[in-house]
């Protein structure tokens, strides 16, 4: 009797290939590691590329792998280090809690600038925002206005404030010559009235001359 005839054959072995599982592998990895990686690691590859380099040199000076420089290769080049945005850009990571509630933020601080985060919290709360406070307290501030402090003049009231000085200016005459004339200037801060006297030193004697000189011409002497 035959035995052979009745034996079931055994599945044929799968053949292996080392070297097809390892770019594969190395595919999957390079694609996340790529997507993973920091706006100034993309532009230390790039300047090591415009230094001339190789890639393998490069992937082995950045700590990257060679896949990975060969896509940041055909990349335009990096113009920010801002990894959030750049992470938007691609559409890297699950979208915000915070993004549907933008429109919500945006007509709050419209109706109200100075409203507390706080309260924006407990408003998002109420329209189905289930999402933690840090993250919308986030959003609150990159969109609230920047308070601009005006500038305002202390002009006080009428009489009350003078402002007084020396000071030199360099004159050119019609004959070419010139020379530094010295002065004494008093405005009242209110009216803009100003008085300048010319003088010829800037001692103690002459200020006090000059003070004089000029609440005269004021029609008084001002409280400051």
């Amino acid at each position: 009797m035959d035995e052979n005839r009745y034996r079931v054959p055994e599945p044929a072995k799968a053949v292996r290939r080392p070297e097809l599982r390892a770019q594969l592998v190395d595919d999957e990895a390079s694609t996340t590691e790529a997507s993973m990686i920091t706006q100034l690691k993309r532009y230390e590859v790039q300047i090591l590329l415009k230094a001339d380099h190789t890639q393998k040199d490069t992937a082995e000076r950045a700590k990257v792998s060679l896949r990975t420089v060969r896509r940041i290769a055909e990349e335009p080049e990096v113009e920010h280090v801002d990894d959030e945005l750049e992470a938007g850009r691609r559409g890297i990571g699950r979208p915000s809690t915070t993004e549907s509630f933008r429109p919500l933020v945006q007509r709050l601080l419209e109706e109200e600038p100075a409203m507390l985060s706080v309260e924006m919290l407990r408003r998002a709360r109420l329209e189905g925002y289930a999402g933690g406070k840090s993250a919308l307290f986030s959003l609150v501030a990159g969109l609230r206005p920047e308070q601009v402090r005006l500038t305002m003049r202390f002009e006080g009231l009428p009489g009350e404030f003078s402002q007084h000085d020396f000071g030199q200016v360099r004159v050119r005459f019609i004959d070419g010559s010139s020379r530094i004339v010295h002065f004494f200037a008093s405005r009242l801060k209110w009216s803009r009235w100003v008085e300048v006297s010319l003088v010829d030193n800037e001692v103690v004697e002459t200020l006090v001359r000059k003070l004089t000189t000029h609440f005269e011409r004021f029609g008084g002497v001002p409280l400051l």
